[in-house]
């Protein structure tokens, strides 16, 4: 399944996944030669597609990089974890679990405004493991859409224009750059990818739900 799964990204959805991904990687110029990059699983889809698409660019690109996968988990229920544990094992993305209490420290620190104080500390805590690894380089899941709706929020909600930018570098942790190679890749053609090939990725909604039940919401 997972030859099937590699093979669909550059064939039949090679035009809405693969060219927009690489057009971000190349018009952002987000990898450079000998780049160590740590990315991101949550476990939801956006995630995973980014690992394969990455795991592919390594594979056939023009550049020599490597890639680490990290999953943190800030107090997922064990069902949570073992969904995502297998889901990586299915698309061989050998993923690097780290354990952390974020969701209960988030919580304790910020009681009405949790999940805030829960992005911000898992973003440091991506930041210190990629480091400590030697990565140079984080990459997130965000795709098109997240850049949007950051856009129309920042419009709708403060009065001002912010949104993503497709690579950040770090101001709290030196020598450490951000990068989103989903930049332009779509989410319902991510969707598309998850469902014709029946994959079963741990979705925001669970993910959000285990929050629900630590108050983070």
């Amino acid at each position: 399944m997972n030859q099937n799964v590699e093979h669909l990204l550059i064939t039949k959805f090679r035009k809405q996944l693969w060219r927009p991904f690489s057009k971000a990687i190349r018009d952002y110029e987000l990898v450079s030669e000998n780049d160590k990059i740590a990315i991101c699983i949550s476990g939801g889809k956006d995630s995973f597609i980014l690992a394969k698409l990455m795991q592919e660019l390594q594979r056939h690109g023009n550049k020599h990089f490597d890639l680490f996968f990290l999953c943190m988990n800030p107090g997922y229920e064990p069902h949570i974890l073992k969904q995502i544990e297998e889901n990586a094992k299915l698309l061989e993305i050998p993923i690097q679990i780290y354990k952390s209490d974020i969701f209960d420290v988030s919580l304790k620190l910020n009681e009405h405004h949790p999940c805030y104080m829960c992005a911000r500390m898992r973003r440091g805590h991506l930041y210190s493991f990629a480091k400590e690894m030697g990565c140079n380089k984080i990459a997130l899941g965000h795709h098109y859409d997240d850049v949007i709706e950051t856009i129309l929020m920042g419009m709708l909600y403060g009065a001002q224009v912010q949104t993503m930018m497709p690579k950040l570098h770090s101001t709290n942790f030196e020598g450490m750059e951000l990068i989103r190679p989903l930049y332009l890749v779509r989410e319902d053609d991510i969707k598309a990818w998850r469902d014709y090939n029946d994959l079963h990725s741990v979705s925001y909604t669970h993910l959000r739900a285990h929050e629900t039940k630590a108050n983070l919401v």
